[in-house]
């Protein structure tokens, strides 16, 4: 393992071998149905996949990069549950920290998660039908999970939860405050992806839960991902210069994010966000920046009309790759180098998931083409 370099020292990761994991997730893990090239209203036949925000960070950490990673989730005790359970084990996540709930026979009290995602193509945007009321994950509360012994006695190394899984329900929200709470007591690293979906927050208080509840949260944060709309809905932030109803992200206007977060919550170390801008569902321009305290603002490498194959899990692959940076000591500009490249290539295969290797990514991260390699 490398010396932490001075810019990300503050940091403080646990070592290695004082902890069972290096790095678990909290979050609803769905299963996605992908109707492959069609479209969901017309397709006699799903491809199955697991997916969710949270998890699919620590999946790719483990995947993609050869961490010990762990999920902390709850699921239904059904087939469809089941079948959750396999794709987590066929990615390798530890599932011995999923709660299994009763299943009443009909869904009534308590279900597993669907998540219907068809990819796009063109001009044809990606489109996502959730299907997750009453869902076992949602209804995960704070005391379901002996935080003490999963962050003292076994060890963890970095939790990573975002505000998908906080607006689930009001339990959800309460979950993740205990989680990142016992996490910082016990000196664990957090990040947080922000994850602004009006639509997740609509029904339990809207933009002002959101940001009541994402404002509490910030509080135990040392890594927090999120571009600018994010950062202004779920924080309340009035960021000058900054159209919520836009994509793209300018690097003035992310220092004037992050000048006005650091401001908010000096317990941010480090802010990750990706840049991406949209020309059609299958091309877009991709790249990434993070900030720190002593480093500032650094640049992952632009990459100009990338084609997309599926985009759904971009971020979270682009979010993988920078925490894999930072636990293996690298300085924050070959983090987010890994990041913005992890990104890329998950963004060329189906599924939330990454099906890329620790090698195809540092190819990419250091300047590597996509030639055949023999």
């Amino acid at each position: 393992m490398s010396q932490i370099p001075v810019e990300i020292a503050a940091l403080n990761l646990r070592p290695a071998s004082e902890c069972r994991y290096d790095a678990v997730s909290l979050g609803e893990v769905m299963l996605r149905l992908d109707p492959g090239a069609g479209r969901i209203r017309t397709t006699r036949q799903f491809a199955a996949w697991e997916g969710g925000g949270e998890y699919n960070v620590t999946r790719g950490l483990r995947r993609a990069f050869g961490l010990r990673t762990a999920v902390v989730t709850a699921l239904a005790d059904n087939e469809v549950g089941r079948l959750v359970e396999d794709l987590i084990l066929q990615g390798g996540v530890d599932t011995q920290l999923i709660q299994w709930r009763d299943y009443d026979g009909i869904g009534r009290t308590v279900r597993n998660g669907l998540n219907f995602t068809e990819r796009g193509f063109g001009v044809r945007g990606a489109v996502g039908v959730s299907d997750r009321g009453l869902t076992a994950a949602s209804q995960l509360g704070p005391d379901d999970v002996d935080w003490d012994h999963l962050f003292g006695a076994l060890g963890v190394r970095w939790l990573h939860t975002g505000g998908i899984y906080a607006a689930l329900s009001e339990t959800s929200a309460q979950t993740v405050i205990a989680a990142v709470t016992a996490a910082k007591k016990h000196g664990t690293v957090v990040s947080y992806d922000l994850n602004y979906r009006p639509s997740l927050w609509r029904s339990i208080g809207g933009i002002d839960k959101a940001r009541e509840v994402n404002r509490e949260i910030a509080q135990h944060i040392d890594v927090m991902i999120g571009n600018e709309e994010d950062f202004t809905a779920s924080l309340g932030f009035e960021i000058d210069g900054v159209d919520e109803n836009i994509s793209e992200i300018e690097v003035d206007s992310f220092a004037r994010m992050v000048e006005t977060a650091a401001a908010a919550f000096p317990n941010f170390k480090v802010v990750g966000n990706t840049l991406r801008t949209v020309h059609s569902a299958s091309d877009n321009d991709w790249g990434a920046l993070a900030w720190s305290r002593d480093t500032g603002i650094v640049h992952a490498t632009m990459r100009e009309h990338l084609e997309i194959f599926d985009r759904v899990g971009g971020g979270d692959s682009f979010a993988s790759g920078l925490i894999y940076g930072m636990l293996e000591g690298q300085p924050l500009q070959t983090a987010v180098e890994y990041g913005a490249a992890h990104g890329a290539l998950a963004m060329t295969t189906p599924g939330d998931t990454t099906m890329v290797t620790k090698a195809e990514v540092l190819k990419l991260a250091g300047g590597g083409s996509a030639r055949v390699d023999r």
